[in-house]
């Protein structure tokens, strides 16, 4: 009876250690994933600048490429497919950078030089032209382009001085922005009689009552120098050179 005991214990130890390797060795069960389906997202073609816009650029065909964007993130700004006729003639009034969405805050529609500049003009500023050497004499070699900061100098007779060749020059307006070159507005040289200046309306006035009793000259600023936004005029003394003869005589 005990052999009998000892022998069913074996049995069903071997049966247990069978059934075990049998579990641990068979095949995991295949589940059924079933994916579920990509959500369909609504979109719109919304024009994004080809290429670096300038400022002043008139849009071309190549300037603009299409892309997709969600319908959901098209801003009121942005311009669609069904809308392309807002590219139409448009200027460009701020720098656009390739791949960024072309905004209707960023162009300016009027189709004439005339009015891009007006726009680009800021608020409570104005444009004044002064008269420049078609050889660059008074412009830096002819190297002054839009946008670059500029000093006025201002160089007339002597009216205190002995002699018939004495004149004085004198700095009246520092870092002005130059709009244009002609009726150029984008960086690119040109031969031009005339310099277009962003300035207040005071320093207008003092530039065109400059311009008819003296001869003016512009001197470029390096782009490192970031001395104010805006252009201020010189009202210190001690700023008038004198020179007699072609020699410096001294300043006042």
């Amino acid at each position: 009876m005990k052999r009998l005991r000892i022998l069913m214990l074996g049995l069903a130890l071997a049966a247990g250690g069978t059934a075990l390797v049998i579990m641990n060795n068979a095949p995991a069960p295949v589940r059924n994933v079933v994916s579920a389906p990509a959500p369909n997202i609504a979109t719109e073609d919304v024009a994004v600048a080809a290429n670096d816009l300038p400022l002043g650029r008139a849009l071309s065909d190549a300037d603009v490429s299409w892309q997709k964007w969600p319908q959901a993130n098209v801003q009121p700004g942005m311009i669609t497919r069904r809308q392309v006729e807002d590219l139409r003639g448009a200027f460009v009034r701020q720098v656009i950078i390739a791949g960024d969405p072309i905004r209707r805050e960023k162009l300016l529609r009027t189709g004439r030089a005339s009015g891009y500049l007006a726009a680009t003009l800021q608020p409570g500023l104005r444009a004044v032209a002064i008269p420049i050497d078609p050889q660059g004499l008074s412009s830096a070699g002819g190297f002054i382009q839009p946008n670059d900061r500029v000093d006025v100098v201002k160089i007339a007779r002597d009216e205190e001085g002995r002699g018939f060749d004495s004149q004085s020059v004198q700095t009246i307006l520092l870092n002005a922005r130059v709009l244009a070159i002609g009726q150029n507005m984008v960086d690119r040289a040109v031969s031009a009689t005339t310099a277009t200046l962003e300035v207040t309306p005071d320093q207008g006035e003092m530039l065109i009552l400059a311009q008819r009793t003296s001869q003016l000259t512009l001197v470029l600023r390096p782009l490192a120098d970031e001395e104010g936004a805006t252009g201020r005029s010189v009202e210190r003394e001690g700023i008038t050179t004198i020179v007699r003869y072609g020699v410096v005589q001294g300043a006042r």
